[in-house]
């Protein structure tokens, strides 16, 4: 299935698409699509029917498309996990995986804007998967275990501000301003990816190919990441976990590197997971929201 939110932000209510890519309005069957929604077979296989039946309600064209799970509790990154990224970096690949933490603040949806900090002139561009917790995780020492608690996949924009990244002590400050993690546009259940290491991924700056890659290039799979990170941390439904990108980023190609400015279009897309288009917006210090 392929699972969305609609509506303006804050406001946003359940919807998927069918078979002939039509949006339907899922918000008599369903609250929202969260982690409670994603472990539960029983309701899924349901929802599948209602949707294959074509009698749910047509949404309205030109609606807001949202993030397509609800707020996660905790979004868990991951770094340097692609053999190419490492390698452009420089570095080895770790000896465990890299974690950071971004707020669910920054998530939006796979149309609204990323905006740039004030000031900021080194944001970067970074696809991933995107894995959704279906079930609770903890101290999981199995990957194939650790992959049964998956409930969806879908498309993410790591976005980064490099310079606060290298101003350290943590990555935390480069990557926990509003807007940057773009989402979606759909999530897909477990029943839709045959195999989560065999997923196509590529972005795009203004029409640009700046990555391309694939999931089977990862240091560590997707079950691997979920075990080590549920050593770390309990990991509950509905948590979003973002696996690593490919090489291509902005920070490390040749001089003059070509960060995020405004007014351009970051495209990103995951195989069957749909293509992100995000309008980059500068913000001055007099527009943030109090």
């Amino acid at each position: 299935m392929r699972l969305l939110s609609v509506g303006p932000p804050g406001q946003e209510r359940p919807a998927a698409l069918d078979d002939q890519d039509v949006l339907r309005d899922l918000s008599a069957a369903v609250p929202r699509i969260d982690g409670d929604l994603l472990g539960d077979p029983v309701r899924l296989r349901l929802i599948q029917d209602l949707i294959a039946s074509g009698r749910l309600p047509v949404v309205t064209d030109g609606i807001r498309i949202g993030p397509p799970v609800a707020r996660p509790g905790k979004v868990v990154g991951v770094g340097l996990n692609y053999q190419d990224h490492a390698e452009e970096a420089g570095v080895a690949i770790p000896d465990e995986p890299v974690v950071f933490l971004k707020p669910s603040t920054s998530i939006v949806g796979p149309y609204d804007a990323i905006e740039l900090p004030p000031g900021s002139t080194t944001t970067d561009y970074e696809v991933e998967l995107g894995v959704v917790l279906g079930r609770r995780l903890s101290r999981c020492t199995d990957p194939q275990q650790a992959l049964a608690a998956v409930g969806g996949y879908l498309n993410a924009d790591d976005v980064s501000e490099r310079a606060r990244i290298a101003a350290g002590p943590t990555w935390a400050k480069g990557k926990c301003a509003d807007t940057f993690t773009p989402i979606g546009p759909w999530l897909v259940t477990v029943d839709a990816v045959e195999d989560p290491q065999n997923l196509s991924l590529e972005l795009w700056v203004d029409g640009e190919s700046r990555q391309r890659g694939t999931t089977s290039q990862m240091a560590r799979s997707v079950g691997e990441l979920l075990a080590f990170l549920s050593t770390l941390m309990t990991l509950e439904p509905g948590d979003l976990v973002l696996t690593g990108t490919p090489g291509g980023v902005a920070a490390l190609r040749p001089e003059p590197r070509p960060f995020l400015r405004d007014g351009q279009v970051v495209e990103a897309e995951v195989t069957g997971l749909g293509r992100q288009r995000t309008r980059v917006m500068a913000v001055e210090e007099a527009e943030v929201a109090v």
